[in-house]
């Protein structure tokens, strides 16, 4: 690397409610010497801050804009609603779209729920944000439909919530920017998020693409010398049959005592099957 060229590093961008810490840890213990830096994003920002190089690849919400973008689903969220502790609807344990019919549902402005019909009735005025929406529903002016990780990280001690049983869910999708080839340190984040091991053979390793092809290099020579060892086990036995059929044959045989040349004499018997 010269002296102009910076050294690699990932950007990698989530919306709220999404908590990115298990897969930065692995990340971490895989490619120490690559830092990532988180960029928290609202779930309306992300598609263009991935378009706009502000990240390298992001933990998003869709339904989204994913003109231009690749996305690959990891979970879908249990929606709930957040009601007053002393609602009627903290009393029971789930609850129906229809249940909320004479409600005033909170649509606030960074929804990623795909609605086709918006339970309830609709306040005077969209809330800006979910931060927003809460804040009213804690004032009583309505309830607000989410997915439950935002329930969690907007949690008050005055508020609940309750699965909605009929309400589209919000999935969480690792996107990045489409490209061709895809880049090196996506591909190392996008088999993390799979789960893929660090010994996998598309899994991530230390490095470069260069030692990603060490590594499929070595694994295919740990491949080849089972097999060499199992070609060394009958080449002896070919080496001794070799032997008393013709001459020079203990010479070989002698020399499949080794795994590794019996498997170089079993071949050579093969070899000399189809020789005169």
């Amino acid at each position: 690397m010269t002296g102009s060229e910076a050294p690699p590093s990932f950007r990698l961008a989530y919306v709220p409610g999404v908590t990115p810490s298990k897969w930065v840890r692995i990340w971490n213990e895989r490619l120490p010497d690559v830092p990532l830096t988180l960029v928290q994003v609202s779930a309306t920002e992300a598609p263009d801050t991935l378009r706009d190089g502000g990240a390298d690849a992001g933990l998003v919400r869709i339904p989204a804009d994913r003109g231009g973008l690749a996305a690959i689903p990891l979970y879908t969220e249990t929606t709930v609603v957040v009601v007053p502790k002393d609602h009627l609807v903290a009393a029971v344990d789930e609850v129906s779209t229809a249940d909320l019919a004479d409600e005033i549902v909170l649509h606030p402005l960074d929804d990623t729920l795909d609605w086709e019909a918006l339970p309830g009735r609709p306040a005077f005025e969209r809330p800006a944000t979910t931060a927003d929406a809460i804040e009213l529903v804690a004032a009583g002016i309505g309830v607000l439909v989410v997915p439950q990780s935002l329930a969690r990280l907007h949690h008050r001690k005055d508020l609940t919530y309750r699965p909605v049983t009929d309400a589209p869910a919000s999935r969480v999708a690792l996107s990045w920017p489409e490209a061709d080839p895809t880049p090196d340190l996506v591909e190392h984040f996008i088999g993390i998020v799979r789960g893929r091991t660090v010994n996998s053979t598309r899994g991530p390793q230390r490095g470069t693409q260069d030692a990603k092809g060490g590594s499929r290099g070595a694994a295919a020579g740990k491949a080849a010398a089972g097999r060499n060892a199992r070609g060394g086990a009958s080449g002896g036995k070919g080496g001794t049959a070799k032997s008393g059929a013709g001459k020079g044959g203990t010479a070989k045989g002698g020399r499949g005592a080794g795994p590794a040349k019996g498997a170089r004499t079993a071949k050579g018997a093969k070899g000399g099957r189809r020789r005169p």
